[in-house]
């Protein structure tokens, strides 16, 4: 597999950022990504999506994505432009909705941790590292097992099976 790499700003956020912050509930009338998107973080920054580019990466303390397993969450995320999320720990089951449509995501409690808001980054996600270019420093991440990585890179868990069944049929 070739590298996944990611260069953008951090926003950055506490612990127990949960879902009903990532996307409120009142927004989950709709499955476009796009109106998702236009709602993402608005209860914890209401200037973030003003904020944000292409690219930006989502730092933040432990248990990201606690509370309702809504899968909207990492959808309007990465629809928001968010290329990454680098915290410090992920609630299991945003984990899972993350790589299921494929998020980029990684662990990385020391950058969690010494990542400010505004500091530009770049991700290696097939290294899981972590580089701050604004303070010159780098940090290794709990690195994905390369399936992951595949379904990731394919753009989800249902575009990764749609590619394996396409080749092997």
């Amino acid at each position: 597999m070739s590298g996944m790499f990611f260069e953008g700003a951090a926003h950055k956020y506490g612990r127990d950022v949960d879902t009903d912050v990532i996307i409120p509930a009142r927004y989950l009338n709709t499955h476009d990504p796009d109106e998702l998107a236009a709602h993402c973080m608005e209860d914890i920054d209401q200037d973030f999506v003003g904020r944000v580019r292409p690219g930006d990466i989502i730092v933040a303390g432990e248990n990201f994505g606690c509370g309702s397993s809504r899968e909207q969450a990492p959808v309007a995320i990465k629809a928001a432009g968010v290329a990454c999320v680098v915290v410090a720990s992920f609630a299991r089951i945003f984990y899972r909705n993350a790589i299921n449509i494929g998020l980029p995501i990684l662990v990385c409690p020391e950058a969690a941790r010494e990542v400010g808001g505004g500091d530009r980054l770049r991700v290696d996600l097939e290294k899981g590292e972590v580089v701050n270019l604004t303070r010159n420093k780098t940090y290794q991440a709990d690195r994905f097992p390369e399936f992951m990585q595949e379904i990731v890179a394919a753009g989800g868990l249902m575009k990764h099976v749609k590619n394996r069944t396409s080749r092997a049929g």
